[in-house]
């Protein structure tokens, strides 16, 4: 069999054979988990101990691994079906012809666990908004940032918060960074799966940890295959994913960085390699992504290319209720038209200065309004920026170049 050999295993003949001291560590793994039900304080106890990832030495005499184990790891390993003698392809399970190191009613018993804990946070109603980014989220001063939420006329919006922020600690005279978490995670999301679809990348660092071409070939075909059926991955699925191949996420003023594991490729689309193998810290691939922090309002608002091929168009409920606010007074203001804008204004309930702006705005381009109604505005443009900008002239050219929408 091709590619590297799960803890607990070697290959020899071209099977899985199990390595006795290794097969009892993933044991005490499994044994923990069951026992503590839950990914972080297992995580915690294994440091404690200086429990770490297997150590490899390649061909060439180069030795990798023996770091501490990622929660993200972890989590993939307990569920890693080789372990009870399968073998997996794509999404099926199959019996393999190598001997199991985890009993059924051990295996039970951690799934039971695993699913029972998806299903507390499911019933906290916050399994459609995980913190994707929880623990691998760094301001550019190198603060962890951490997630956060707020409820505003009974909507939950999400953040990530620099810890500064949180902990009123700004000696060193860094604010940190508030920022909305959906826009974060869609950004960091997008470029990782633009990396998974990107055969030559993949090839070009797999080649580093794994010689066989056959090998670089089928994860390089497992890679673009999950790329494309990303929004086809369940909430639960997602995060793992995501914390075996990013080491951190640096949110810069002018771009984020985003690290990369290599060698996760193989803990995530080869079936014969384990989970432990994406806490491997070889040479990091970082992803970079322009993007500028710009305030609008109380918070800092990500300004990215909009021509990300996987962006969700999301339409702005303050634009468009501005929009809709200008057709309504145009409206009044045709309607009445012996009456005064100061009476019209008073009638409205807002100052005449206020609906003289907003009037204006009904003589947007027909095209503007249907982008701003689809979503499909610039990201900097939001409904104070709007409304400041209400003099615009009457030429659509002139508005759409005024607006950053040329």
């Amino acid at each position: 069999m091709g590619g590297v050999p799960p803890l607990g295993y070697q290959v020899r003949d071209r099977r899985l054979v199990v390595v006795d001291n290794e097969a009892e560590t993933v044991r005490y793994i499994f044994r923990r988990y069951a026992e503590l039900g839950s990914i972080r304080l297992l995580k915690e106890e294994f440091e404690a101990r200086g429990i770490t990832s297997k150590c490899r030495t390649s061909a060439s005499g180069r030795h990798w691994g023996g770091k501490p184990f990622a929660r993200g790891a972890l989590y993939l390993m307990l569920q890693n079906r080789i372990y009870r003698g399968e073998i997996v392809h794509k999404e099926r399970s199959y019996p393999g012809e190598h001997t199991p190191i985890i009993d059924q009613e051990l295996w039970d018993t951690v799934q039971g666990r695993l699913a029972g804990n998806a299903a507390q946070r499911n019933a906290g109603g916050q399994a459609a908004q995980p913190s994707l980014l929880a623990g691998m989220l760094f301001d550019g001063e190198g603060n962890r940032m951490t997630p956060s939420h707020a409820v505003k006329k009974g909507t939950r919006y999400r953040y990530y918060v620099s810890r500064p922020q949180i902990t009123k600690d700004q000696a060193d005279g860094s604010a940190g960074l508030r920022i909305p978490a959906g826009e974060i995670e869609q950004l960091v999301v997008s470029r990782v799966r633009q990396w998974l679809l990107d055969p030559g990348s993949i090839y070009t660092v797999t080649s580093k940890y794994l010689p066989e071409p056959s090998t670089q070939q089928r994860l390089a075909a497992r890679a673009a295959e999950i790329g494309r059926r990303w929004s086809e991955l369940p909430a639960a699925r997602t995060r793992p994913v995501l914390a075996a191949l990013i080491e951190r996420v640096e949110v810069r003023i002018d771009q984020v960085d985003i690290h990369l594991r290599p060698t996760g490729l193989s803990a995530l689309f080869d079936t014969a390699v384990t989970a432990s193998q994406s806490v491997l810290e070889e040479e990091t691939v970082i992803l970079s992504v322009p993007a500028r922090l710009r305030r609008a309002g109380m918070e800092i608002r990500m300004v990215v290319d909009r021509t990300d091929p996987f962006a969700v168009v999301k339409p702005d409920p303050r634009l468009i209720k501005l929009l809709i606010r200008a057709r309504r007074f145009n409206a009044t203001l045709v309607q009445s038209e012996d009456v005064a804008f100061a009476a019209l204004a008073l009638r409205e309930g807002v100052s005449r200065s206020y609906f003289t702006r907003v009037v204006r705005l009904s003589y947007l381009a027909p095209d503007i309004t249907q982008a701003i109604l689809d979503g499909r505005q610039p990201c900097d443009l939001t409904a104070e920026k709007l409304l400041a900008h209400s003099r615009l002239p009457l030429g659509w050219h002139d508005q759409r170049t005024a607006l950053g929408f040329a």
